[in-house]
């Protein structure tokens, strides 16, 4: 097996210049080991999510977009090409995703974001039952989300590739807390076409603190 060796160096000189920048990692790779596998976490993160920050940067270049934040882009996918829709749903979904996983994840949440999930699921069992099921479903690639609704109220849904509950053309319109990658090249080389074990096994490295802020970060927004 070859071991994929990326250095802090190697990504800074692969990244467009631009607005938006690859986040680093607050773990190594090889952290959330055995649940999700080293190489794929390195490849994940400096290959397929450095490629949606420099496709972004590249499809906005000299643009309107150029001058606006994320959320404001997300807010506006309608007007822009699919090229940047679907590099900065990509961008935002994947720093989500990373910041929201820990080596000492797991467990569940507690305080506010737990009675929030008592009050819309019944349980947080079922919570986990629900978002399996939608990303479990999703036909071919995308995501399941946790999501914050105008309401205030947490509910579940899956959105097809890098489309998220932010966008203007969502059918499910809200505020992600916490999303499920189901594309293949977050859990191909682990798990194979076994995406079920997948979700089962990324609960084990949810970093509940970092959902709970994003939870509480929704109602002012």
């Amino acid at each position: 097996m070859i071991i994929m060796m990326t250095t802090t160096a190697a990504l800074n000189a692969q990244q467009a210049s631009g607005p938006f920048e690859l986040i680093k990692l607050p773990y190594a790779y090889n952290a959330l080991e055995p649940h999700i596998d080293a190489m794929t976490m390195e490849i994940h993160h400096s290959k397929h999510h450095a490629a949606y920050v420099n496709n972004l940067n590249a499809a906005i270049k000299g643009t309107e977009a150029e001058k606006m934040t994320m959320e404001q882009i997300l807010g506006s996918t309608k007007n822009f090409d699919m090229k940047v829709r679907n590099n900065a749903g990509g961008v935002y979904n994947h720093d989500l995703f990373f910041t929201t996983l820990s080596p000492n994840g797991g467990g569940k949440p507690k305080g506010e974001l737990a009675k929030a999930i008592d009050e819309a699921f019944g349980s947080f069992e079922n919570m986990k039952e629900q978002m399996n099921t939608a990303g479990i479903g999703r036909f071919g690639s995308g995501w399941s989300w946790l999501y914050v609704t105008p309401y205030g109220k947490l509910a579940i849904c899956s959105t097809p590739n890098q489309d998220n509950p932010m966008m203007d053309i969502a059918e499910n319109k809200g505020v992600p807390i916490f999303g499920i990658d189901v594309w293949e090249h977050a859990y191909y080389l682990k798990y194979q076409n076994k995406r079920a074990d997948y979700m089962n096994a990324i609960w084990n490295v949810v970093d509940w603190n970092k959902v709970a802020e994003r939870f509480e970060g929704s109602k002012v927004n």
